[in-house]
């Protein structure tokens, strides 16, 4: 008689992260990634433009009346900017561009910053911003315009990589070459399962202890999801239900 095959928990994996990609309008939305993750996997990072925030250490553009991050201040920024708020910011690469900005424009950036999507495109010219970023911890979510969809790719592999390299770190102390050693995923595999995230998908990772250290990436449809905090409510019951898809990360 076989033996029946244990099912995980949630405590059983290092880390679940929710993604679905609309890449037509080229955003994605996640549940479960911080800004602190967000930054340090796309570094670096530019000015800052806070259109929506509750952070009291950012200068003040006169011209636009919105406060900004100057590029030395951003990882102070990301130790101080509550993560319970609402919080919505377009990277820029030049202050001085700020005071271009049309009536039309800076119309634009406050519309985007109170419905979360662009009236024409979230992507500004004399901006040149990579990214549109929009969290709130109440909807348990972050919604992010990439102009280089790619850039998703590289985001999620490198949060992986992030934890993995922390977790080897922990217990691979007596262990020699950890460093040359550490498993990791590349953005351009990673691409390849785009078409789950298209739907809406948990990514789930765990770490394999035998026959060798290695890690897996558990992928779950869920379609059937409208809103990411839903996700978090039923997660052991999401947990249940074999995986889609398996990524093996040696």
């Amino acid at each position: 008689m076989g033996v029946a095959k244990k099912l995980k928990s949630a405590e059983d994996f290092m880390y679940h992260i929710y993604v679905h990609m609309n890449d037509v309008d080229k955003f994605v939305i996640f549940s479960g990634l911080k800004l602190a993750q967000f930054v340090a996997s796309l570094d670096p990072l530019h000015h800052l433009l806070l259109l929506k925030h509750s952070y009291e250490d950012g200068s003040f553009n006169m011209h636009t009346q919105f406060d900004y991050v100057s590029d030395e201040e951003v990882s102070h920024f990301v130790k101080k900017a509550p993560e319970s708020k609402e919080l919505c910011w377009v990277d820029f690469m030049d202050e001085k561009k700020l005071n271009q900005l049309t009536p039309m424009e800076q119309g634009e950036l406050l519309y985007l910053s109170h419905k979360k999507e662009p009236i024409t495109s979230p992507f500004f010219n004399k901006l040149q911003n990579r990214f549109v970023y929009y969290s709130s911890d109440v909807e348990k979510m972050t919604k992010v315009y990439f102009r280089h969809l790619s850039d998703s790719d590289l985001l999620v592999a490198n949060v992986f990589n992030s934890l993995i390299r922390e977790k080897e770190r922990s217990t691979g102390f007596w262990r020699r070459k950890v460093q040359s050693s550490t498993p990791s995923i590349t953005p351009e595999f990673l691409r390849a399962y785009r078409s789950f995230a298209k739907d809406g998908a948990l990514l789930s990772l765990y770490r394999i202890e035998k026959p060798k250290a290695a890690y897996g990436i558990e992928i779950r449809n869920l379609s059937d999801y409208s809103y990411p905090d839903e996700v978090w409510d039923d997660l052991n019951t999401i947990l249940k239900n074999e995986h889609d898809e398996l990524i093996h990360i040696i």
